[in-house]
């Protein structure tokens, strides 16, 4: 019997319910094969990119915080914020040694109560430093400058999705050198050194550059590249690049082989800026740009940099929401990129992250059935609205298997009582590393499917169920719809 309809985010409590009798391959028909149909199409930019395992973002300002019409274009159009200025240098330290994060907190806390992520931006910079730390220069600066990523990064840790490390630090022109600054001055290991400060004090957040005029393959984005190779091959800790793309009213033909390059080298790469000159040429390039990083994998999301023409800091109508908070063509057109490149590419796993698990086959998530906290509580798919019992994180368990644990509960997946079966239950069970709460993600392009590493089977909805409430069990691995699973980014 399925269980009655659930309101749509508070659930009240019922009593646990025993397992539901599992089927057996026999009874197995031939809707297993049925395939998915496609995908329902984001109504919002963050709706839609969160189904590619994606965010869209926008830059906010804190005084912004108090027009209503400026929030509710934000709440409802994006799943993740950066805040413009209040997390610089000159904001957070505008003494040596005194640190005032009061408007970065109200960003951070407007963002994290509604589920957003937040980019951190940035650390250092060669703008924007105080007048103190502008007087400073050599040793007494560059401990100054580690000293603020480290107080700052550590403020802030666990709270910011990707920080901003180090913020244009390449000069413009065709010799790929690095910009003459006060920084610069101070040794050329300076980007090496607030990386490293900047894991120590956030081991969570992802590690970025980030840069301008490095849209396209040029001297300035090779001289990047080239630091970033070196990264990685050293040791420094480097997880993503930036590429700021304030664009005119064209796009470098090579933009998406640029993205994949860096992606190549192993770090994500994110459209952090986006702004487009108005012109009619304005909705192409957002289009454009959104299908680039929809066809990178490792491209995990883009931020625009301001949410409607009064409020950027250009004088060219660049962003996607008129004056009057309209949406613009380029809206649409960059909505309608995001719906039309299909689940893509989960990208690598985030383990600070939560996502929700949509079945390929019923569009169902996965779910801890009446939000129980007890051993044994059975998962279940459910309608999805995204709840904590709606929420997992993937935990490594090191050689390539992750443990999935429940935001609700704190309790991960278990295949019940070590059973090896087909139909082997998947219930929820206390943290103990054990083989049969280890999985490893399969790629089912652009879906994954989660293997035991205990049994070898897959994760799958029993019977191919479409239904709120069916069970998920363990079946052999046939890379049924039934068995793929969207990972869709909430937090």
């Amino acid at each position: 019997m399925t269980p009655p309809a659930r309101p749509p985010r508070h659930r009240r409590s019922r009593p646990r319910r025993a397992l539901l009798a599992l089927l057996s391959a026999a009874t197995l028909s031939a809707t297993l094969f049925a395939q998915a149909g496609p995908a329902t199409a984001g109504t919002t930019l963050g709706a839609s990119a969160a189904e590619k395992g994606r965010y869209f973002g926008a830059a906010v300002a804190a005084h912004r915080l108090s027009d209503s019409q400026y929030v509710t274009i934000l709440d409802r159009e994006f799943n993740s914020v950066v805040a413009e200025n209040e997390m610089k240098w000159d904001a957070t330290e505008p003494q040596q040694g005194v640190f005032t994060f009061g408007n970065g907190d109200r960003i951070v806390n407007h963002a994290r109560s509604r589920g957003m992520s937040v980019r951190g931006h940035t650390l250092l910079w060669h703008a924007q430093q105080p007048g103190w730390a502008q007087n400073l220069s050599g040793g007494a600066l560059r401990n100054a400058a580690i000293n603020h990523v480290t107080r700052v990064a550590s403020y802030y840790r666990g709270r910011i999705h990707s920080w901003d490390v180090v913020n244009e630090a390449f000069a413009d022109g065709g010799n790929g050198a690095r910009r003459d600054s006060n920084l610069q001055r101070t040794g050329n290991d300076w980007i090496d050194a607030a990386f490293r400060a900047a894991r120590a004090a956030d081991p969570g957040a992802r590690l970025c550059y980030n840069d301008y005029n490095t849209d396209g393959i040029n001297a300035k984005s090779t001289a990047v590249y080239n630091m970033v190779r070196d990264f990685k091959a050293r040791g420094v800790p480097i997880d993503c690049v930036g590429f700021q793309s304030h664009l005119g009213t064209t796009l470098p033909g090579d933009y998406q082989a640029n993205l994949q390059r860096f992606a190549d080298l192993g770090v994500e790469v994110q459209i952090t800026e986006l702004d487009v000159a108005q012109g009619a040429n304005q909705a192409n390039i957002y289009a454009a740009v959104t299908r680039a990083c929809l066809a990178v994998a490792r491209c995990t999301g883009i931020t625009v940099w301001g949410i409607r023409d009064s409020d950027s800091w250009r004088d060219d109508n660049p962003l996607l929401f008129d004056a009057n908070g309209t949406r613009k063509p380029a809206y649409t057109a960059t909505l309608d990129a995001l719906n039309a490149g299909g689940p893509g590419d989960p990208g690598p796993i985030d383990p600070n992250a939560w996502y929700v698990l949509v079945n390929r086959n019923s569009g169902k998530a996965l779910d801890l059935y009446a939000s129980a906290t007890t051993d044994g509580a059975r998962i279940t798919q459910w309608t999805r609205h995204d709840g904590a019992n709606q929420q997992w994180q993937f935990v490594d368990s090191g050689g390539g298997y992750h443990r999935l644990r429940s935001r609700h509960s704190g309790k991960v997946l278990d295949v019940y009582n070590w059973s090896t079966a087909d139909g082997g239950a998947i219930v929820q069970w206390s943290d103990h590393n054990g083989t049969n709460q280890q999985f490893r993600i399969a790629d089912s392009g652009g879906y994954v499917r989660l293997v035991s590493r205990h049994s070898g089977k897959a994760v799958e909805v029993q019977g191919a169920a479409t239904t709120d409430g069916a069970n998920i069990v363990q079946y052999a691995d046939w890379n049924g719809a039934n068995q793929q699973w969207q990972l869709v980014r909430t937090g």
